[in-house]
């Protein structure tokens, strides 16, 4: 197997675009990654989305976004794999490059999920949940995460206030981030007021719907010449999985996907938890922020609810996380999610973040893309080559 490297990233902002399609968001952050790789060509295209289909009336999307891009008669497919989708598509991207059977493909998570209702768009989210017993009830996303909270605080013998600090810390973030939905800090009293949606989780409990669209070009790490620094390695890229209904699982607080995921990481790595200069997240909820940090092995959930309030996942701290916002901050547009989640890592490790939020001297980078309630993780690793 080769070793590759994500050599360009591009991005729109994250924002309700009612004034572009689909098509033309992914073509406008591939043409920024092609333009960031100094390159013209590929010979490969994965698109991660989940509910074009279903939202925008629109599947095919490979050939339809290569089209639109300049690019017809590359081999383009769509990967779908819920709110994991983005991350699929890369690693399905690192696979081909990995295997010898692309030289420069491209990866593009791409989703719109602003132009229905509120409800109809959580009707669709609620796909990737198990349709005969979860969805079939009326368990949306929101409540099916709630129905884990719940029990955790029961189990754990914590507050609802206890878990107001990662929001806050996704917000201060985000504000720094041109890119990000939301630019303005929050505060713990915000938190403490905000609206219920599915009691314990409220309003600034979750992350928000959103348009967006990410990219990134893959290459052989061999093909990368020796004065180009700005290229991350990719250490590993893996997957795991778990039941998908909340209810088969044996025990409902542990994430066996993001287990099985990190630990497959590490071990192709060769690292360990205490390696990671960073970690991007999936804070869909603020529950999965603490569980995914004990399921992924950097110390038990009822602790990082405790270090998150002496600053420990500062930009600054031991372990920074969300460095950009994250979900909560930066918003979810569930299938081009876990392509800005490597966008965003590759510009720390490279050390283009905005100054505020740049994270100081990061050699490994750790992002995080689940899809579901944990049924569908992918955990990858980048390296700096500036720092090899």
């Amino acid at each position: 197997m080769k070793k590759v490297a994500v050599i360009g990233i591009g991005q729109v902002p994250v924002r309700e675009h009612w004034d572009k399609s689909l098509r033309e968001l992914a073509a406008e952050a591939l043409l920024n990654a092609l333009q960031d790789a100094n390159r013209d060509e590929i010979d490969g295209l994965y698109v991660g989305n989940m509910l074009s289909g279903t939202l925008s009336g629109q599947e095919h999307l490979g050939a339809l976004i290569a089209d639109y891009a300049g690019l017809s008669g590359v081999e383009a497919v769509k990967v779908e794999a819920a709110c994991a989708s983005g991350a699929a598509a890369f690693r399905q991207g690192v696979i081909a490059v990995a295997g010898g059977l692309k030289k420069c493909v491209a990866v593009v998570g791409v989703e719109k999920l602003t132009e229905f209702s509120g409800r109809y768009t959580a009707s669709a989210l609620a796909t990737a949940a198990d349709s005969d017993f979860e969805a079939s009830v009326g368990l949306t996303f929101v409540g099916l995460n709630a129905l884990v909270m719940q029990r955790f605080m029961f189990e754990n013998n914590v507050s609802k206030i206890d878990f107001g600090n990662f929001p806050l810390l996704a917000h201060r973030n985000g504000s720094h981030n041109p890119n990000a939905m939301f630019r303005r800090p929050i505060t713990l009293e915000q938190y403490r007021k905000a609206k219920v949606i599915a009691d314990p989780i409220n309003l600034l409990d979750s992350s928000p719907i959103a348009d967006g669209a990410a990219a990134v070009i893959i290459v052989p790490l061999e093909d990368i010449e020796n004065s180009d620094k700005r290229a991350a390695e990719v250490l590993a890229c893996e997957t795991g999985t778990d039941y998908i209904a909340l209810h088969d699982r044996p025990e409902l607080l542990k994430l066996k996907g993001v287990e099985i995921s990190a630990k497959k990481a590490f071990r192709t790595a060769n690292l360990q938890p205490k390696d990671i200069s960073f970690f991007e997240l999936h804070d869909a909820f603020s529950i999965m922020t603490a569980l995914s940090l004990e399921a992924s092995g950097f110390m038990s959930a009822t602790e990082a609810l405790n270090r998150v309030k002496d600053g420990y996942f500062e930009i600054r701290g031991k372990l920074p996380i969300s460095t950009m916002g994250g979900l909560k901050g930066r918003g979810h547009p569930v299938g081009a999610t876990g392509v800005y989640q490597i966008v965003e890592a590759v510009t720390q490790l490279r050390a283009e973040a905005p100054e505020k939020i740049q994270v100081k001297n990061p050699l490994y980078a750790m992002t995080q893309n689940i899809g579901g309630t944990g049924a569908t993780v992918v955990t990858t690793i980048l390296k700096n080559i500036r720092l090899s």
